[in-house]
C-alpha cells in the first residue's frame, strides 16, 4: 500500500474509533450496507452486483470476484433521527413518572473503510478484502427529563472484517467472511450502569452466479454474533435501593440474504437490483425479548451516463417489535414486569417500514478515483406499546465515499462473461 493510501486508512480509522451511535436507518439495530457510498444510494442493495467494494466485503463475499485489481475505499456519512417518546403510566419503572420528550441523542458520524486485492489461485480468479465497518448502532437519551429517571440507551458495534472469494467456474463464485466486533453498550435499563465493552465473532458464507453477461444472482448466510457485557447494570428497585450487579447477554442475529441484479436494459446502462433479507431476532439474547423475526425488501436502480452513475432506492422493512415483549431482557429480570418491558422496548424501537434513497457517482473523477454521494430518509412512523408508552420516529442521512482503483479498468462489479463478451 502506498503512503497516500496508508494515510487515508489511518484517517478513517480515527473516524471509526470516535463514531457516535445512531438510530437513523438500521434494520433492528444493524446498518448492513445502507450507509455505503454507492449501495446507500440504491437502498443498500448489494448482494448480487454491489457497486462499491466495501459493500462486497461487508455482505456477500462471493461478489468480490467481480472487482478487478486492487481497490482502496474510504467513506463516511452523517445520520440523524428525530425520536419522541411519551410515557403516561406511573407504575412502569421505578422512579419513572409520566413525560413526553424528544431524545437528546445527537446525530452521528459513521465511517467505513476497506481494501481488496485480486490474485490468481490455482489458475482461478480470487480476491481478498479487509475492512473496518460501522456495523450497528442505536441511541436515545432522556436524561435531561427528570421524570425519565435517567432513561438512556447506547449501542455501538465496530467490526474488523476479512473476506475472501474464489471463482470456481466462469459463472460461479464462493466466498466467506470473518468478523471480529467490538461493542460498546450502556442501558437500556433504568439503574446504575456504565458504558461496557465486549468482543464477539461471527462469520458468513456466500455464493454468486452469473446467469449471463447481464444477470447475476447471489446469496449469503451469516451467523449470530454474541457479546457478554460484564457487570453492566444494577437495576433500581421499587421503594429505593438497587439490585445486585448483573451481566447482560446480547446477540446480533443470524441473517439470510438473496439478491438478483440485471443490466440488460438501455444498452446495458440501466442496472436494476433487488435484495431480500431475513433477520432471525427470536434466537438472540436480549433482542428476542423485544424483536420478532424480520423481512426486509430492498430495491435499487442505477443509470450510467458517461462518467455519471445516477442511483435511487426504496426499502420496505417489517416493523420488528414484538406485540408482547418479554419481562426478562438479556438475562436481566425487569422491575415492573410487562409495563417495564414495553417501556424498555420503546428505547430500542426501530419501527420505520418505508425508506427512500438517492445517489450519484462519478467514475474517474481523477484518474482511477471514483466518488460517490448518497442521501436517504426513513418516513415518519408511530407505535403504541402497551397502554402507557408510545413512540414516533423519522430520520435522514447523507454519505460520501472515495474509491481508488489500481489495475482495474471498470468501476463496480464486472462479470467476466460481460468482460469476455460471452
Amino acid at each position: 500500500m502506498n503512503t497516500f493510501a496508508r494515510r487515508l486508512f489511518a484517517s478513517v480509522f480515527v473516524l471509526l474509533a470516535t463514531a457516535a451511535t445512531t438510530q437513523a436507518q438500521p434494520f433492528g439495530v444493524e446498518l448492513h450496507n445502507t450507509m455505503m457510498p454507492a449501495s446507500g444510494g440504491m437502498g443498500g442493495v448489494s448482494v448480487a452486483q454491489p457497486q462499491d467494494v466495501i459493500s462486497a466485503i461487508n455482505a456477500n463475499a462471493a461478489s468480490l470476484t467481480g472487482f478487478q485489481g486492487s481497490q482502496y475505499h474510504f467513506g463516511g456519512g452523517w445520520a440523524e433521527a428525530t425520536f419522541n417518546l411519551t410515557q403516561t403510566g406511573t407504575l412502569n419503572v421505578p422512579g419513572v413518572t409520566p413525560f413526553s420528550a424528544k431524545s437528546e441523542t445527537p446525530g452521528a458520524m459513521i465511517g467505513n473503510m476497506g481494501m481488496s486485492r485480486q490474485f490468481s489461485l490455482f489458475d482461478s480468479d480470487a480476491n481478498f478484502g479487509i475492512g473496518l465497518i460501522s456495523n450497528a448502532g442505536a441511541g436515545v437519551d432522556f436524561r435531561n427529563v427528570p421524570a425519565s429517571n435517567g432513561t438512556s440507551a447506547t449501542l455501538l458495534i465496530l467490526e474488523m472484517t476479512t473476506s475472501s472469494a474464489v471463482r470456481i467456474t466462469e459463472k460461479l463464485s464462493v466466498g466467506s467472511t470473518f468478523n471480529l466486533g467490538n461493542a460498546y453498550f450502556d442501558g437500556p435499563f433504568v439503574g446504575n450502569s456504565a458504558n461496557v465493552s465486549a468482543f464477539g465473532a461471527r462469520g458468513s458464507l456466500g455464493v454468486n452466479y452469473d446467469v449471463g453477461p447481464a444477470t447475476t444472482i447471489g446469496a449469503y448466510w451469516q451467523t449470530k454474533q454474541h457479546f457478554t457485557f460484564q457487570d453492566a447494570i444494577r437495576l433500581e428497585l421499587f421503594g429505593g435501593g438497587f439490585d445486585v450487579m448483573r451481566d447482560v447477554e446480547m446477540d446480533l442475529p443470524s441473517n439470510i440474504a438473496f439478491g438478483i441484479a440485471n443490466r440488460s436494459l438501455m444498452n446495458g446502462n440501466l442496472l436494476l437490483a433487488m435484495d431480500v433479507l431475513y433477520k432471525q431476532w427470536d434466537q438472540c439474547d436480549l433482542f428476542e425479548a423485544v424483536y420478532r423475526n424480520q423481512w426486509v425488501f430492498q430495491f435499487g436502480a442505477q443509470y450510467s451516463f458517461r462518467k455519471l452513475r445516477l442511483r435511487a432506492g426504496y426499502v420496505f422493512a417489517e416493523n420488528p417489535l414484538k406485540p408482547i415483549p418479554l419481562p426478562t431482557v438479556g438475562g436481566v429480570p425487569l422491575q415492573g414486569a410487562q409495563n417495564a418491558a414495553e417501556y424498555l422496548q420503546a428505547t430500542l424501537a426501530s419501527i420505520n417500514q418505508n425508506r427512500i434513497s438517492a445517489g450519484v457517482g462519478v467514475v474517474n473523477a481523477l484518474p482511477g478515483v471514483d466518488l460517490d454521494f448518497n442521501v436517504g430518509g426513513m418516513l415518519k412512523e408511530s407505535e403504541q406499546l402497551g397502554p402507557f408508552t408510545s413512540v414516533n420516529m423519522e430520520s435522514y442521512w447523507i454519505g460520501l465515499g472515495m474509491t481508488y482503483r489500481y489495475g482495474a479498468h471498470q468501476a463496480g462489479y464486472a462479470s467476466p462473461l460481460a468482460r469476455d463478451g460471452s
